[in-house]
């Protein structure tokens, strides 16, 4: 058997506002869209998969899609002023980080290395 990377994902209600959110509040760049919206991020394929009417998403996985920053205090106040609330940075042994969601609930993390 033969595993080769593809790539991360995370599921969305409203594709259209979720684009707008990760390209209009987190500057990435929309590099394809058809069923899903993809996006490079720094070589890796970033994928926004809408769910169905009515459905959910199932399990209880705990992945987070993490964001190298260069000044954490700086971008988590950049990213309150565009209105995303941002939890407390939190100082750790080889850096320091923040959490914050999408409109979805999907959990990202701002990462600042030590």
């Amino acid at each position: 058997m033969k595993i080769k990377f593809d790539c991360v994902f995370y599921y969305v209600r409203n594709l259209d506002a979720a684009i707008r959110f990760y390209e209009d509040t987190l500057g990435m760049q929309l590099i394809s869209r058809d069923a899903v919206a993809r996006f490079d991020v720094d070589g890796v394929l970033f994928e926004l998969v809408p769910l169905g009417e009515g459905e959910s998403v199932s399990g209880s996985g705990n992945a987070r899609l993490c964001l190298e920053v260069q000044n954490i205090e700086q971008t988590v106040q950049e990213l309150k002023e565009r209105g995303v609330p941002v939890g407390a940075v939190h100082t750790v042994s080889n850096g320091a980080l923040a959490t914050f969601e999408d409109a979805d609930g999907n959990e990202l993390v701002l990462w600042q290395y030590a």
